[in-house]
């Protein structure tokens, strides 16, 4: 059991390392504006998270089957030699600090996702602003240049 649960924190570990490069790989492409780029690697990235998400869960499966009654990993390491211990904390250590890299990374994707977006939105703001005419009345209902509106009723002019 032990050795299971070893491989799959390296597992985690990888898999991590991996999704750091991937998020430093997504932010070169929200530099370098290739929106496609970018949606290939997001997916890419939320592949990935479903499968650590799978290792997770099953960790905790070999943690619950074979120490009854523990639920954390943590717990686990307190019962066992201190070599394995050792080891199995090094592999926590290794998962925590490859976690935050991969936080740090994502909030700046995040950051400049957001960005961009608002700067997208203030560009497409003034060009309507720019393009559309400064009065209402320019053009009618079917896009033809409409008259101004008459000062007075037409019942008062004589017509009916």
């Amino acid at each position: 059991m032990l050795q299971l649960i070893q491989a799959n924190l390296s597992r985690q570990v990888r898999a991590l390392e991996l999704l750091s490069s991937l998020l430093e790989e997504e932010f070169a492409a929200l530099m370098g504006r290739e929106p496609q780029e970018v949606s290939l690697l997001e997916l890419a990235v939320q592949d990935l998270m479903r499968q650590l998400v799978a290792e997770r869960l099953q960790l905790r499966r070999f943690i619950s089957t074979g120490y009854p009654g523990l639920e954390r990993l943590r717990d686990v390491l307190a019962k066992l030699p201190a070599e394995a211990a050792a080891k199995i904390g090094s592999d926590l250590a290794d998962l925590d600090r490859s976690e935050q890299l991969c936080a740090m990374q994502a909030d700046k994707n995040r950051q400049l996702a957001l960005g961009l977006y608002d700067q997208s939105m203030q560009l497409l703001t003034h060009l309507h602003q720019a393009i559309q005419p400064k009065r209402g009345d320019v053009y009618g209902k079917r896009g033809r240049f409409a008259k101004p509106p008459q000062g007075q009723a037409s019942f008062f002019s004589g017509r009916l």
